[in-house]
């Protein structure tokens, strides 16, 4: 019982002394054992555990707080652990780990104690624990809200993404692709003649023309891990923190890819000088392709955006030209049951009525027109209703560029 009254009696001490309490009380319980103490949060032993690469069993004398939560996304249960005390078998070595979990400030603190034989074997385990789950495998790391996380739904999404189905203007879609794969494969070219092995690139364009496909599709392709950022803040974190976590993680993952989901939203006035002294600073940044997308790029300051070493190349996604638009309606077309297809001919009238619409715009009229054929079933296929929801849109995007210069107004 003596474990259960220290995590009893810890976690009603105050939360300034609770770890230093712990880490007394089991030092004079456990004398002859090496102690490892911490709150890294990749020293996660029970992933580890699920993965076979070693046995944990829960102590059965105390009573170990294992919390239940639910994925909607999955729809099922998940555990995950309070305070619970466990003995771990790894390698024909016998360990044991304390985790507890308090109320700090305004987040959750979880702390976790490892007791081993002796030092080697104690800061072995650790280390092959924390190396396992910094291993990217056959996942998407997504920083939001100052935590890294493996979304499975965007991993799966990427899998889906190929070059094969993206329309792009001119040779960019072969451009971009030789720009990467020459990149990672020239490791030994850079180092020969003393170039800093790393590359920024910057997609600029309006939003709906192809740079989310053409990053997903690029990510699935190189087939190196990939780090997403989609947000520096967090309510509690110092952006600067957040920043260098980011950065430490891509320089630990390369070479990969540090993908910065809209630069102009990540990066401001605030933030901006620790941001370029992470990829200017002391540290190499070897291997790492920061690829940087913008729908704004008036917004990024010239220090960012215009000097080469930060980002070397930008690729620009412009409004599908009449040769885009018939390519992009073929292939919507061609997917279409019989009864809807557009005869031949019909693609490209639809596709010079469509001038100024954005690949997003032209995926939303053929689902909008599909919606609205299916309620009217009119006869004589779907051009027609194609056409009416062409004028609806337009009028949707006219609108929607008045929202957006009068929202940048000055009050």
């Amino acid at each position: 019982m003596k474990i259960q009254q220290l995590i009893l009696q810890g976690l009603q001490s105050n939360t300034n002394a609770i770890s230093y309490y712990v880490s007394q009380e089991l030092a004079g319980l456990y004398p002859k054992k090496y102690l490892i103490e911490g709150k890294d949060y990749a020293f996660n032993v029970e992933g580890y555990a699920v993965e076979g690469l070693c046995e944990i069993e829960y102590e059965s004398s105390i009573y170990n707080q294992l919390l239940t939560g639910w994925d909607g996304t999955d729809n099922k249960l998940y555990n995950y652990i309070e305070n619970a005390c466990f003995e771990v078998r790894w390698q024909g070595h016998q360990l044991d780990v304390l985790t507890m979990s308090w109320l700090g400030g305004h987040c959750k603190e979880k702390y976790y104690w490892l007791l081993a034989d002796n030092k080697e074997v104690a800061e072995k385990f650790f280390a092959d624990v924390c190396l396992w789950y910094s291993e990217i495998r056959d996942e998407i790391l997504v920083f939001e809200d100052g935590f890294w996380s493996k979304n499975q739904e965007l991993y799966e999404s990427i899998q889906n993404a190929s070059f094969d189905n993206l329309i792009l203007g001119g040779t960019l879609k072969q451009d971009i692709q030789a720009d990467l794969t020459n990149f990672f494969s020239a490791k030994g070219t850079y180092e020969s003649y003393g170039i800093p092995w790393k590359r920024g690139i910057l997609f600029i364009g309006a939003p709906g023309n192809g740079k989310t496909h053409t990053v997903k599709a690029l990510i699935n392709k190189m087939q190196v891990p990939c780090l997403y950022v989609k947000s520096l803040r967090a309510q509690y974190d110092n952006p600067h923190h957040n920043i260098k976590t980011v950065f430490d993680r891509a320089r630990e993952s390369a070479p990969c890819l540090l993908i910065l989901e809209d630069l102009d939203s990540l990066v401001d006035d605030g933030n901006r000088s620790f941001f370029l002294n992470e990829i200017d600073g002391f540290a190499a940044n070897t291997g790492i392709v920061i690829l940087a997308t913008t729908n704004h790029p008036e917004k990024i300051d010239p220090a960012i955006l215009n000097r080469p070493s930060r980002f070397d190349r930008k690729y620009y996604f412009e409004l599908p030209a009449i040769a885009e638009r018939v390519t992009y309606i073929n292939l919507w077309n061609s997917k279409l049951k019989s009864v809807m297809r557009l005869e031949d001919g019909e693609a490209c009238s639809l596709a010079e009525i469509t001038d100024g619409f954005s690949f997003a715009y032209l995926k939303e009229l053929f689902l909008s027109s599909m919606m609205h054929w299916m309620r009217t079933m009119e006869t004589g296929g779907m051009l027609n209703t194609m056409i009416a929801q062409v004028a609806v849109l337009r009028e949707q995007m006219v609108e929607s560029v008045e929202e957006s210069k009068n929202s940048q107004l000055p009050n």
